[in-house]
């Protein structure tokens, strides 16, 4: 089956399981219960990690938070790549172990037995020259098989250090803090629950928390930030440097030679997110740079702001700090958007957009041996469907016109809360897998309603049924994106 379209069954079919599962268990209050087309908006969000809120995250109950945090997890990149790992080991061969020819497993003989060979076989050794290379070949085979097994292990443990570890942190974090206690405690969260389900959605990127306020209500708890900010880089924009990194830890405890082979034919694993040792150091790099020009511009424009009331030096550089990290993919917020400036919004705006593996500094594409297959694939014609197919910024910019039509009436009647630039931020969150938002005000209304209440969800929350199911094309296409990253190059501009 074609992957692009075997993506895109898997995650309906994952939205559509998450669909049911919170439709029959349910909702902790019956007052607030979730409209049909709410549900469903949430369960393809928590399935594609995008995180984009149409309800209030406390009106789940603990059940439903659990069934979320499996979708999250199902839905997280690093475990669907392990997915396909695990898949590619079940089709491979099983060798038995006298079928791996080294060196040193081969027979040795004395010197009579030598020589009579010598004599009486001389017109055999071109015969035996070709076994040798076929037995050299086998052995490569074999041992990219079992590279390929042990990278499977390596993501395991990679995957369960992370999520066991992180849990156990936070975890321990909530039951010695008075003050996280206490949050968690009047909301009627569960710790465990809370733990696991923030470590989830951290490394998957999603950005979902169960309360209400995101991290908007833990801004002042320093040390709850500090211990999640490692996770939203180990699962999505480092994880192939921190991959490449622990199987060189492993190669130096272990001295296997799978490790060298993973490190020196990461090509030949097929695995997307092994790269070369110089586009793992470039990529880090990338990444670090985005973070510390983000936070700059940030604290030079927010330091003072309505936004960081009522906190300290510290506190204030530990939540820029946060709040940069997640605009890269996760989205976890521990300040109000609506009131952060426009050019930090632009700026997150940029960063949404960009592929997690961005690195703007000089790789090349391909290696120098392949440099006759680079070649070959820039000489191949394009077939009609991939001369038609556009750019991702021209189906963002179609989704952001038809969504600016379905809701014009409101653009009109309410022009502060739904405005093309939060418009824009909801469209590109959503395509980005983030989360973030403006989310609505009832103090931005031109002409007040008296039953209007400010509520915790996204600005998505208040569109018509036809934006909403918009914005579940858009995460849909945000999650496949990686499928569409050559489109609209037929189209020439000049």
């Amino acid at each position: 089956m074609n992957p692009l379209m075997l993506h895109l069954c898997y995650f309906t079919a994952l939205s559509l399981l998450g669909y049911f599962l919170l439709s029959v268990t349910k909702p902790r209050t019956h007052s607030t219960t979730p409209k049909t087309l709410d549900v469903f908006f949430t369960s393809v969000s928590a399935a594609t990690d995008s995180s984009m809120g149409t309800v209030e995250m406390e009106v789940f109950s603990n059940s439903q938070l659990i069934i979320m945090t499996i979708l999250m997890l199902a839905g997280g990149e690093v475990f669907m790549s392990m997915l396909e790992l695990f898949f590619i080991k079940s089709k491979l061969p099983k060798y038995n172990d006298h079928l791996l020819i080294t060196p040193s497993s081969k027979p040795t003989k004395s010197v009579e037995q030598i020589e009579l060979n010598s004599i009486c076989c001389s017109e055999k050794t071109d015969h035996i020259s070709f076994d040798n290379k076929n037995n050299n070949n086998n052995n490569n085979t074999i041992l990219k098989h079992n590279s390929i097994r042990y990278l499977c292990y390596v993501v395991l443990g990679y995957f369960l250090i992370v999520h066991v570890g992180g849990s156990c942190l936070v975890l321990w974090y909530i039951r010695l803090i008075p003050s996280a206690k206490h949050v968690l405690e009047q909301k009627g969260l569960q710790a465990e629950t809370f733990s696991v389900f923030t470590i989830v959605s951290t490394f998957s990127n999603c950005g979902f928390v169960p309360t209400n306020e995101n991290m908007i209500v833990f801004k002042e708890n320093s040390g709850l930030l500090l211990l999640l900010i490692p996770q939203v880089l180990l699962g999505n924009t480092l994880y192939p440097a921190c991959l490449r990194f622990a199987i060189w830890v492993l190669k130096k405890i272990t001295k296997r030679e799978e490790c060298d082979y993973l490190l020196k034919n990461y090509r030949e694993i097929g695995y997307d997110h092994l790269l070369s040792r110089s586009r793992s150091c470039f990529l880090a790099i990338t990444v670090f740079g985005f973070i510390i020009v983000q936070l700059v511009i940030f604290c030079s424009l927010e330091w003072n702001s309505e936004a960081m009331d009522d906190l300290n030096f510290y506190q204030k550089l530990v939540a820029s700090l946060f709040e940069v990290v997640n605009s890269r993919h996760t989205g976890e917020s521990v300040l109000d958007l609506s009131i952060i400036s426009p050019a930090i919004l632009v700026l997150f705006v940029v960063m949404m957009y960009l592929p997690p593996y961005t690195s703007f500094l000089p790789t090349r594409n391909c290696d120098e041996g392949d440099s006759k297959n680079c070649k070959e694939k820039e000489k191949e014609t394009k077939s009609l469907l991939e001369c038609l197919v556009f750019s991702q910024l021209s189906y963002l910019a179609i989704f952001i016109i038809l969504i600016c039509i379905t809701e014009r009436h409101k653009m009109k009647q309410d022009p502060l809360n739904f405005n093309v630039l939060s418009i824009t931020i909801e469209v590109i969150s959503a395509y980005g897998n983030v989360g973030f938002s403006t989310g609505y005000s009832c103090e931005r209304q031109l002409k007040p309603e008296i039953s209007c209440k400010d509520k915790w969800f996204g600005l998505v929350g208040k569109w018509s049924n036809g934006g909403k199911l918009i914005l579940i094309l858009v995460m849909f296409f945000g999650r496949i994106k990686k499928f569409n990253t050559k489109g609209g190059k037929a189209w020439k501009l000049s």
